[in-house]
């Protein structure tokens, strides 16, 4: 057995020299082997983290899925806007909401209708017109090459060219294989264009139901404001729409004159194309509108397409940076550098829908700011007026010089008389 010490203990052996030996390394302590663990929260934390990242994930996706359906349904909830106050209207007579949004509604769809039908008839006609006088046109800018180049060009040989070329036969199977896709094109736009009538219908038919589903969540103070912003918003929109129309009707008055001035055919229906898709179709609008005139003033002569090209140019230029601005400014009650900045940003967010609902979305955002921001008077400052505050320009002195003579005139004639 090992010796041991009065107290028990095993007693050290003690090295020759007098030394300790060395001792093992002491036990490990029970709170320092908890701290190694891994905490109990941490597995709970990135279970919580990853189920974020999938919910947000799953969302994105969803919305990306469902972005062309809530364009839809902003698109419907601006046509509901613009025709809310003539439903409004028929409902305070007596006539049940419903039923005054049915009219409104097939009112507009009768006016739709009949024009694109006029104009579909007109375009119809014109190209008929265009392919049996085909050969003669082609006759005459052959006669003109030939006479221009002294060349020897038959109109036979190059038919027979153009019916045996390899573009032509890559073109047919091109346009062939385009077919399905055209269709399809044409049906999803029906289905869109069905889908923004009904919601529009059922948020003007159903427009005091939703505000009353709207403010039965929020406290009364908030009532009031949502209110108040539903309201701005009719406004604004039915004044963006007044302002299109009036520039719409503008533009149509203008082009009818240059077109009836050329003796083009079809000229009020063209007016009415010109002013109807340039104003409420954006971006693209006005190439459409005047691409047909055009088209139709090639038929009489060249020289007319050329003259409508440039009319429409002068004209647009005139209309975006004197007329638009004007006009949008007086009904829509915004900058017109305001105006411009919100087509340009709803274009690039929302492409032609952002364009097109940009100006009254960022009227009734101003209008509902401007109702609840607190404004200052202005100090009494030359520079607040325009002024440097660093003595007189040239023609302030020249018209109060020219106030004196004036003034020294008047007054001796006073004492002449």
């Amino acid at each position: 057995m090992a010796p041991t010490d009065e107290t028990g203990q095993v007693a050290r052996h003690t090295s020759p020299l007098g030394a300790t030996p060395p001792t093992g390394p002491p036990p490990a302590d029970d709170g320092a082997g908890q701290g190694a663990r891994m905490p109990r929260w941490l597995p709970r934390a990135m279970v919580l983290a990853l189920a974020l990242i999938g919910v947000f994930q799953l969302g994105l996706w969803a919305f990306h899925q469902l972005i062309g359906l809530l364009l839809n349904i902003l698109i419907a909830f601006f046509l509901a806007l613009a025709i809310e106050p003539a439903v409004s209207r028929m409902s305070a007579r007596g006539m049940r909401r419903g039923l005054a949004t049915f009219l409104v509604s097939f009112g507009l769809l009768i006016v739709v209708a009949g024009f694109f039908t006029l104009l579909g008839s007109m375009l119809a006609g014109q190209i008929i017109k265009m392919i049996e006088g085909f050969p003669e046109y082609l006759d005459s800018v052959i006669n003109w090459v030939n006479t221009t180049f002294h060349t020897d060009l038959r109109r036979v040989d190059i038919q027979e060219g153009l019916l045996h070329s390899e573009w032509l036969r890559k073109y047919a199977q091109n346009s062939a294989a385009g077919v399905l896709d055209v269709s399809t094109q044409v049906l999803g736009g029906l289905f869109r264009l069905l889908t923004i009538a009904l919601f529009s219908f059922y948020f003007a038919a159903d427009g005091p139901r939703l505000r009353r589903a709207l403010c039965s969540v929020l406290p009364p103070a908030r009532q009031a404001e949502v209110l108040r912003a539903w309201e701005i918003a009719v406004d604004k929109t039915g004044g963006y729409l007044y302002s299109r129309g009036l520039m719409a009707l503008i533009s149509g008055v203008a082009h009818y004159v240059l077109l009836e001035a050329l003796g083009i055919p079809y000229a009020p229906v063209l007016a009415v194309w010109v002013g109807v898709v340039s104003q409420f179709l954006p971006t693209i609008g006005t190439y459409l509108a005047g691409a047909l005139p055009m088209l139709i003033a090639f038929t009489v002569s060249p020289l007319y397409a050329l003259w409508v090209l440039i009319f429409v140019v002068v004209y647009q230029q005139f209309e975006n940076y004197m007329l638009q601005p004007k006009l949008t400014s007086k009904t829509v009650d915004i900058h017109p550098a305001v105006a411009f900045g919100s087509v340009i940003a709803g274009t690039a967010l929302l492409g032609a829908v952002g364009a097109l609902i940009a100006i009254p979305a960022v009227a009734t955002l101003q209008a509902f700011l401007g109702a609840y921001v607190k404004r200052y008077d202005v100090t009494d400052d030359p520079r607040v007026h325009g002024h440097q505050g660093r003595g007189e320009g040239p023609l302030t002195r020249a018209r109060r010089l020219w106030g004196r003579v004036r003034h020294r005139r008047d007054g001796s004639r006073d004492e002449s008389g």
